[in-house]
């Protein structure tokens, strides 16, 4: 714990003096232009990854990134899209994989789960992904085939975001654009699927 109060007394005596005006902007409201969905992992901090600061992300996370498939069940990650999208209206919202992911290894392996009945139900929401998995890639090395299911698990994840209603809604109306991506944390890049092409591309135009 002391690790985290000597971080919050550094925040205080030397970031917050420095953002005080946009403190004071953001503690009445939010304008965030992303939403994003991504995976519970302690590995995977957007803000750095993207360089974004505070009041930029709306961000919702879970084991696996998951998009629970629409139903008459209320859970935490719809009701986070269905605010982002109809109240803070957001013109992005992004499903955001990554390598090496804990749940996707217990989906493929279908082992570990044996005294967590939670996690084991959660996951099934994740099996859509063996369907959408995308083709191996070498650059994944031994961990080829799990990048594939990962990738996959983007896909479906991404399908079932597109089949939220007020997703759905505002993509019709053309004041909302989806994305899924795959982010690797051994090089630091992201890569988007490509719906149209149905395939993973790099994200900056300098990785091509």
């Amino acid at each position: 714990m002391q690790r985290l109060i000597d971080g919050h007394k550094h925040f205080l005596r030397d970031i917050f003096p420095e953002r005080k005006g946009l403190y004071k902007l953001l503690a009445d409201t939010q304008a965030p232009r992303w939403l994003v969905i991504t995976c519970s992992d302690s590995r995977i901090v957007p803000d750095q990854i993207l360089e974004t600061g505070p009041g930029d992300l709306f961000i919702t996370r879970n084991a696996g990134n998951v998009v629970p498939v629409t139903s008459s069940d209320v859970d935490g990650v719809s009701a986070t899209i269905e605010y982002a999208v109809e109240v803070l209206r957001v013109p992005h919202a992004i499903v955001c994989g990554h390598s090496d992911c804990g749940a996707m290894k217990a989906a493929l392996l279908r082992s570990g789960l044996e005294n967590l009945p939670k996690a084991r139900r959660w996951l099934e929401h994740v099996e859509a992904a063996f369907e959408y998995r995308q083709p191996l890639n070498p650059l994944d090395g031994e961990s080829a085939e799990l990048g594939s299911l990962i990738r996959g698990n983007v896909v479906a994840q991404l399908m079932n975001l597109h089949a939220q209603p007020s997703v759905a809604n505002a993509v019709a109306e053309g004041r909302l654009r989806v994305h899924g991506w795959y982010y690797d944390i051994l090089t630091g890049r992201i890569e988007q699927y490509d719906e149209q092409a149905k395939r993973f591309e790099p994200l900056s135009e300098a990785d091509r």
